[in-house]
């Protein structure tokens, strides 16, 4: 094809002509039933009238040669290569289906008819209004699956998870999830039944299945006393790792202590300057406290003061986590070691159980003064 040119005004063919625009982006069926043109790219106004052009199909029943019937009488007038074509369930329906002529019936028990209107309209043009689907989504969810149309399932399936899953329908959500086989939309259900348990036993979709599956009701008490089990277990691991985590920054206080001086503590040999900068180590104060408490107390004995209790605490658990007692400055280290060697085996055991736990919180800043997880494992 010749490429045509605009004309200058002194009758010249030098002027090229304006470039057309860029395709916009390929746009996919949505919610609102766009289709896809083959260039990619659809316009509002041709969208609308496709969707119009199947509504008005659907709604005029021109040519219906299919006859569907619904619960109290209620009758929907449909085409038979539309319904074949979107659903394969009743492609086989429609084979067995018995008529006069070209004249087919099929039935659609079991389901409200305002629903099963809104499912067959929505095999024409992939299209639905949104407060249809807010009164409806259970049925329309069920009749998906049964007639395996995976698109408005999903559609189901989002709508649901995007905020139509409530406190009083989230137990009917649940078992029809489990029917329907969504696993995802299961466990979000069963998640908001655990987390909100009070509330939903108290209401009408809970009572109806305590009465029809009473076996699922106790799967669920007892998924809901498992939950309460694993978070008290998760709170309890918690305050030890703390507890844990507090006796490691305790031991990293003690021999900075004794080993490099803080504050009016420390070496006797270290001579601490005025403008020192202030400690980093967060235990270092109460440790500070502590050890000015057990060098001026008269009774010193571990049973006769807490305070002097806690310091051979203290002191015994530093000792079993030095690695070199010669060259420890922290005072009755090597005494420690000793009686260590005299403990009982169960003591042995319960000291080594927490020893173990301190080091496995965090790597001892302090090495080569600490011992290795290793060591303490063998």
């Amino acid at each position: 094809m010749a490429v045509v040119t605009k004309q200058s005004p002194e009758g010249g063919n030098d002027v090229s002509p304006t470039p057309p625009p860029l395709p916009g982006p390929t746009t996919n069926c949505r919610r609102k039933g766009l289709f896809v043109m083959n260039n990619g790219s659809v316009t509002k106004g041709e969208s609308t009238a496709m969707r119009n052009m199947w509504d008005n199909l659907f709604d005029g029943g021109f040519r219906a040669d299919v006859t569907i019937t619904t619960d109290n009488g209620g009758i929907i007038y449909a085409h038979a290569a539309v319904l074949g074509m979107a659903s394969p369930v009743l492609r086989g329906l429609l084979k067995q289906a018995k008529g006069s002529g070209r004249k087919r019936s099929i039935s659609i028990p079991g389901v409200q008819h305002d629903a099963v209107r809104v499912f067959i309209r929505f095999l024409y043009s992939s299209c639905y209004e949104q407060e249809e689907m807010k009164e409806l989504v259970l049925p329309l969810l069920v009749m998906s699956h049964a007639y395996v149309v995976p698109r408005l399932k999903q559609i189901c399936e989002q709508q649901l998870e995007d905020g139509l899953l409530t406190l009083e329908n989230a137990v009917d959500v649940f078992q029809l999830s489990l029917l329907c086989d969504a696993p995802r939309l299961a466990l979000i259900s069963h998640r908001m039944i655990l987390r909100n348990f009070k509330a939903v036993s108290a209401t009408e979709g809970w009572n109806a299945m305590k009465k029809s599956h009473p076996l699922l009701e106790k799967e669920i008490l007892e998924s809901m006393i498992y939950e309460e089990n694993i978070g008290k277990e998760k709170i309890r691991e918690s305050n030890e790792q703390k507890i844990y985590l507090q006796l490691y920054e305790a031991m990293e206080a003690l021999i900075h202590i004794c080993r490099d001086g803080c504050r009016t503590i420390g070496p006797c040999d270290k001579d601490f300057k005025e403008d020192q900068k202030p400690c980093t180590y967060a235990a270092c104060k109460g440790i500070e406290l502590l050890v000015r408490h057990f060098a001026g107390c008269k009774l010193r004995v571990p049973g006769g003061c807490i305070h002097c209790k806690r310091m051979w605490q203290l002191l015994e658990l530093h000792a079993r986590l030095c690695a070199d007692p010669s060259l420890c400055r922290v005072p009755l280290c090597l005494n420690f070691k000793e009686k260590i060697k005299k403990q009982g085996k169960k003591d042995e055991i319960k000291w080594k159980m927490l020893v173990k736990k301190i080091l496995s919180i965090k790597r001892i800043g302090g090495e080569p003064f600490f011992v290795s997880l290793n060591s303490i494992s063998s």
